[in-house]
């Protein structure tokens, strides 16, 4: 069985260069979340010099889309979305601190290089395993623009939240590699 990389956040250069496609690892303490419309207004302050309301150095970015919360839990199910809807923002955001994103899918668009260049990776989430992440998310706080309602920028504060590193800072990408590996010649 493969070795499982446990990780705590906030992540540095060191946590992200020590990480190759295809790891296991867990992670524990805050992550963020955005999806679309978060992203483009990160993008808008920091393009205008102006300083987030909240501090994105070393943090990862979960594009969830979460169900309600029901009463006496600190979130529903909380499933990653497609985060290639976030390729045109996710370098500007890598250049501003954070180590890397979690989501589903390929990341392209400039994604590869700015994970390179800023010392990132991109992390997957088993889709359909929604219910069984949230296990994972001990706390859920809203951190900023409460108006987007679901696109609101949270924080969880998570233990062991099970990822796979799906393109790295090597300028490996599992979802390249993997059609090589099973390519019929």
């Amino acid at each position: 069985m493969a070795e499982v990389k446990r990780l705590n956040t906030p992540l540095t250069d060191e946590d992200i260069k020590g990480l190759k496609i295809g790891d296991n690892v867990l992670i524990t303490g805050e992550i963020l979340t955005a999806r679309d419309t978060a992203h483009k207004k990160m993008v808008e302050f920091l393009d205008k010099g102006e300083k987030l309301p909240f501090d994105i150095k070393g943090q990862l970015i979960y594009y969830v889309g979460p169900s309600p919360t029901r009463p006496g839990q600190v979130i529903g199910s909380a499933g990653p979305t497609t985060s290639g809807r976030m390729n045109k923002y996710a370098p500007r955001i890598l250049e501003a601190g954070s180590k890397g994103m979690i989501g589903k899918g390929e990341m392209g668009a400039g994604v590869p290089d700015a994970l390179k260049k800023y010392k990132g990776a991109y992390f997957i989430v088993v889709g359909g395993a929604a219910a069984l992440i949230s296990k994972s998310i001990v706390a859920n706080e809203l951190v900023a623009w409460e108006e987007m309602g679901a696109e609101a920028v949270r924080k969880y504060t998570v233990k062991d939240f099970p990822v796979i590193v799906a393109q790295d800072c090597h300028g490996g990408n599992m979802f390249v590699e993997g059609v090589k590996k099973y390519q019929r010649i």
